[in-house]
């Protein structure tokens, strides 16, 4: 080795890297042929991110000297860098073949075959490390990650906890490990793993990240909030970081900085950075165009590595139509509730029903409904997507069906690696899912008028009435509730509003607020929550000149109690942009009028869909001014409330709307128009019922 190479590598070690390639030029003129003059060019143009001048180098140094293991593994990383799997595996096989004992060749085709998921294959070239070189960390901490993604939560820890045996300041690991555990809802021990990480590096971003969600988890939001922060100022470009700070601030009613918070995260949505979560948003823009831009980032973002493109077919004419619905809410959950008789009414001569569940292993009263309801019910929860999508192709499923979207515990990789010819958005998510796998979303022409189908990568199934499912069978306890056993004060008006916490809005609080200081011996009900948003409401409304005490929280019962208890209150009044959902029908089925706004997005038109289909559409607003009015006025005006309360109380059994029988109906007929469609190989169109 000469002294000019020499300087040459010591300029590039230290980080000067236009010197040292300078260096090296100067060199490759009198020593064209010079294979290690060659690579280090190449090393350095990698560096600069130069991929393509990279390539050429290395390549040209591996023509003169073949038998270089680094240069063949080096050319293998440039490779791996611009995503050209199936090339960089052959160059880090022949550096292995040139080395047999090149561990850090053999770590990085476990990476390539994690990428194409080949985890199986992965794993082997990982343990092929560990043979040769037993301390080798990564290698562990690798299989570790592969298992974790293959649900295998337990030993993928033992991955770890091995990787943390050899070297007890390896951070990753107990990061990795903090998230097998938070997958198994072990939250407080992997807190204890997160704090492990950043007492090994305090600037650990990630660790902040992922702690902030455990706490979250376990309803500590305040401390969520502070390890969001921390992230936050360590590295702000952590994706989905900044939405998840403003989305749990939400959750407990902290409107700290509401505006220059929105104001911010609409630009990073903008300018297509993954900021947020995609339902993180629904409660905070009525923006439809934000929403499905947000949705497109996430599915590029997380989804890029699988084949968009997949085509399943329908292998023959089946005398019963297979549908399929996958969801992690087949239990007692506010979906399973709207659903439940649906299922049990599907037409079993015309259809062959199945479920995928894949939620938090629970075996309530309404899971075991539910799964006499299916023809199969398969349990799915340790599966993989791609496995999960073999299998129902495997099952021939000729419709599958997103209960989920974008909600807490979805596998939306299953829909990404396509199980089924047809695959529909339904129910769980009020939006666009943004994917060219999605090939319908369920409607009707109130949630999405047909100015707003550009914002919709689905076309639209238009059902009558209403989108919304409802059980008709749902029972209201006959337990009759006084005020004063509720703790409202017994000759009040009683508004209430029982949507979750996160949907609420300084806008609509204030609005509200407006409306207790002109409705004398009024309340404020809410749901109960965690005990800092009753802190921060109750603060919120002190600032506004309201009594704290006015604002009264409902504490959590049975669902058939708490649908009787709504006979307490005089009138719902719903959130904006994302309004009332499930809790508008519950509302309606136990007999109380829902106030509600409308804006453009599906999240704010569902309450509105659901009234126009009671043929209530008198209690609809579309501005602010409009919706205070409306509500001070039936406040104040007892006959006209009483006519609504009326007028609802006959439209509950005379509409369709909460007649599951008849939406039934209309639904399979959506299914046998789409599955003929798709037989003929008809183009997916919008089509009405």
């Amino acid at each position: 080795m000469h002294s000019k190479f020499e300087y040459a590598v010591s300029l590039f070690q230290n980080g000067e890297l236009e010197k040292a390639n300078k260096e090296c030029l100067e060199i490759l003129k009198n020593e064209p042929s010079n294979s290690e003059i060659l690579h280090l060019i190449g090393i350095i143009y990698f560096k600069q991110k130069e991929y393509t001048l990279s390539i050429y180098h290395i390549q040209k140094s591996i023509n003169v000297n073949p038998e270089n293991a680094e240069a063949n593994h080096n050319l293998g990383i440039v490779l791996k860098e611009l995503k050209k799997f199936d090339e960089s595996l052959k160059s880090f096989n022949k550096a292995v073949k040139i080395n047999p004992n090149y561990s850090d060749a053999y770590n990085n085709i476990g990476i390539v075959l994690k990428e194409l998921g080949k985890h199986d294959a992965a794993m082997d070239s990982w343990k092929k490390i560990i043979e040769i070189k037993p301390n080798y960390i990564h290698a562990y901490n690798n299989i570790g990650n592969c298992l974790l993604e293959l649900k295998n939560h337990k030993s993928a820890i033992d991955y770890y906890d091995k990787a943390i045996s050899i070297d007890n300041k390896f951070c990753e690991a107990y990061l990795n490990k903090g998230n097998a555990l938070q997958e198994l809802a072990l939250h407080n021990e992997a807190i204890k793993c997160y704090d492990n990480a950043i007492g090994i590096k305090s600037n650990y971003a990630e660790a902040y990240f992922y702690k902030g969600n455990s706490l979250k988890e376990v309803n500590l939001f305040d401390e969520a909030i502070k390890e969001y922060s921390s992230a936050f100022n360590i590295n702000p470009e952590l994706k989905n970081l900044f939405g998840t700070l403003v989305f749990t601030k939400h959750n407990i009613c902290n409107w700290d900085n509401y505006n220059k918070d929105l104001e911010f995260l609409e630009k990073e949505i903008l300018k297509e950075k993954v900021a947020c979560k995609p339902f993180s948003i629904l409660s905070i823009f009525d923006s439809p165009s934000l929403q499905r831009i947000s949705a497109e980032i996430n599915i590029k973002n997380k989804y890029k590595s699988i084949d968009a493109f997949k085509k399943v077919t329908v292998k023959n004419k089946s005398k019963k139509i297979r549908i399929g619905y996958y969801s992690a809410d087949f239990r007692n959950h506010a979906m399973s509730l709207l659903l439940v008789k649906m299922f049990e009414l599907h037409n079993k001569s015309e259809f062959e029903t199945f479920a995928f569940s894949f939620g938090p292993e629970k075996n309530d009263d309404m899971k075991k409904r539910i799964s006499l309801a299916f023809d199969k019910f398969i349990e799915v929860n340790h599966k993989t997507d791609e496995e999960i999508a073999k299998l129902s192709r495997q099952l021939d499923i000729n419709i599958a069906i997103d209960l989920m979207g974008f909600t807490k515990w979805n596998r939306f990789g299953i829909f990404e690696n396509k199980c089924a010819p047809i695959q529909i958005n339904y129910l769980g998510y009020p939006g666009t899912l943004g994917s060219k796998n999605i090939d319908y979303i369920i409607s009707d022409k109130f949630l999405i008028p047909k100015s707003n189908q550009k914002y919709y990568s689905e076309k639209i199934i238009y059902l009558p009435n209403s989108y919304q499912v409802r059980d008709f069978t749902q029972k209201i306890s006959k337990k009759k509730f006084t005020k004063e056993e509720l703790g409202l004060p017994k000759n009040s008006f009683v508004f209430c509003c029982f949507n979750n916490h996160y949907k609420l809005t300084p806008s609509i609080f204030s609005i509200w607020m407006n409306i207790l200081k002109k409705v004398n011996n009024s309340v404020l009900w809410l749901v109960e929550g965690n005990i800092k948003t009753s802190e921060n409401l109750k603060k919120e409304a002190n600032l506004k000149g309201i009594n704290p005490d006015r604002i009264i929280f409902a504490r959590k019962v049975s669902m058939e109690e708490h649908l009787s208890r709504h006979s307490a209150a005089d009138l719902f009044i719903d959130t904006y942009p994302y309004g009332a959902h499930t809790t508008c029908s519950d509302s309606l089925w136990a007999g109380l009028p829902v106030v509600t706004l409308i804006g453009q997005t599906f999240a704010s038109r569902v309450a509105g869909s659901i009234l126009s289909a009671m043929d209530m559409s008198e209690l609809v607003t579309h501005t602010k001014n409009e919706y205070e009015n409306l509500i001070l006025d039936l406040s104040k005006n007892y006959k006209k409330l009483n006519e609504i309360k009326n007028k609802l109380n006959k439209n509950r059994l005379a509409r369709p709307f909460f007649d599951t029988k008849i939406y039934t109906k209309n639904l399979e007929k959506a299914y046998k128009n789409i599955y003929e469609k798709n037989l003929k190989n008809n183009s997916v169109e919008n089509i009405e019922i």
